[in-house]
């Protein structure tokens, strides 16, 4: 598509709050005017604008691909992602194509440990599992439906720049196969564009190399566990193709599709001096080799090349604000550094946005206006910076296979420590009248540092 997409119709043309900053050219299509925009039709894009066209907004949604695509990622989703599924309004129920799971199966330590999700009042019991050039599709068209405008091959370049002050006011974009350039106008920015954000780039917010990163990479089987009810979890990982086996920074995953596949892969760590070293393509491929022949994960069952993706940890990037451009999801180093999930937060990052820019847009004068922005990066430091901070300490400590051995080889044989470790690593706790699990998890982050 080389135009814009709508959901419900927006009966404004132009856009009529007072920015916050020198008004963008006078002759710029109205069409190409809005209160927001936002770069990125992610999770975490499309959920942004998605609450952003909900509270009335007029809102920008600028992919660089088109619908559907393929995006690298385990496809399974805890309670905590779920539960931005359903303030999204989407349907997911199984008739509409989503395989629900129970639970997480920890293997390692010669031990297997089924331990299902646990029931809270803040999230529902039971994750889901979704491909993801499907999955992205579906927020997309949601965030369409609440009527945010949706622009397809719209590869974003240059910020626009106010030459006084700084601000971004817009981007320049190239549209459609054809390419043809264009500029979108609005007084605040969103970059949902992911790890690599050329946007973020542009603007000056680098990432920082005292924060953990990851690597993740998958490939697809025909196999008989297609339909499994619960995600797997490899907690240890050897690479036995030398002369010494050695253990691995990182796990390995299989989620069944339901779909007469399985997803099988790989999250690994920056945190070994063998990161760099190895091709973890081969290392998967070695991994799956090591598993029982019935189960299908073997060359001829592929359906698929091995992809890889890297994996943005604990705020790798900040700040999450500055002059009119927010940070969401990848973008602002979101992923979760106890278990590499990325889209949960994602999602709850573009509706925090979200939520702040509203109450920015209701302010008076811009001056109150951009007060309100600026509280974005502490909402976010209060909602995860402890937690981020404890996951940082626990990368290091796996870091060590000296520990992750010791840790698999004890810690399993323990199953009310693995409920609290499931939580732990899950990030899945009542905020208010939870058990001794939940009580122990939310005093520990409110004590750590939100750094």
């Amino acid at each position: 598509m080389a135009g814009p997409t709508r959901g419900q119709p927006n009966s404004r043309e132009t856009v009529v709050t007072e920015p916050l900053t020198k008004a963008a050219p006078a002759q710029a299509p109205s069409e190409h005017r809005a209160d927001v925009i936002v770069v990125g039709a992610g999770p975490a894009g499309s959920a942004t604008a998605y609450h952003l066209a909900r509270s009335g907004l007029d809102v920008l949604l600028l992919e660089k691909t088109a619908f559907p695509r393929e995006k690298v990622c385990g496809d399974g989703l805890t309670p905590r992602a779920t539960k931005q599924l359903v303030a999204m309004g989407i349907d997911i129920s199984e008739e509409a194509g989503w395989l629900r799971n129970k639970g997480l199966r920890i293997i390692g330590g010669g031990q297997r440990l089924q331990l299902d999700w646990p029931e809270l009042a803040s999230y529902p019991d039971y994750g889901l599992v979704r491909k993801r050039d499907d999955f992205d599709d579906q927020l997309a068209r949601q965030a369409q439906k609440a009527g945010a405008r949706l622009y397809e091959r719209c590869n974003v370049g240059e910020p626009i720049l106010d030459a006084r002050t700084g601000r971004i006011t817009g981007v320049h974009a190239k549209l459609g196969e054809e390419k043809k350039p264009v500029t979108f106008h609005a007084p605040i920015v969103v970059a949902a564009d992911g790890n690599s954000t050329r946007l973020s780039l542009k603007m000056g917010l680098h990432r920082r190399e005292d924060r953990p990163m990851g690597v993740a990479v998958r490939t697809y089987f025909t196999s008989p566990r297609h339909d499994d009810d619960y995600l797997e979890s490899w907690l240890e990982l050897w690479d036995r193709r030398g002369e010494q086996d050695r253990l691995l920074p990182g796990y390995g995953w299989i989620f069944g599709m339901g779909d007469g596949t399985s997803n099988v892969g790989l999250g690994v760590l920056n945190t070994s001096e063998s990161f760099q070293d190895l091709d973890w393509r081969e290392v998967l491929k070695a991994w799956c080799a090591s598993m029982p022949q019935e189960w299908g994960y073997t060359p001829e069952n592929m359906t698929g090349p091995i992809r890889g993706a890297a994996l943005p940890m604990a705020f790798n990037r900040q700040p999450h604000y500055t002059k009119g451009l927010l940070l969401v999801g990848d973008a602002g180093g979101l992923v979760n550094p106890f278990n590499g999930e990325g889209i949960a937060y994602a999602m709850e990052s573009g509706a925090i946005a979200a939520e702040v820019i509203v109450q920015a847009q209701a302010r008076a004068t811009g001056r109150q206006r951009e007060l309100a922005l600026r509280s974005y990066p502490k909402v976010l430091k209060d909602t995860y910076g402890g937690y981020y901070t404890l996951g940082r300490a626990f990368v290091k400590l796996i870091g060590n296979p000296k520990v992750m051995k010791l840790a698999t080889e004890r810690g399993l044989s323990h199953p009310l420590l693995m409920r609290f470790t499931l939580k732990m690593l899950a990030n899945l706790t009542d905020p208010n009248g939870g058990d001794a699990m939940d009580r122990i998890i939310n005093g520990l982050s409110k004590v750590a540092p939100k750094a």
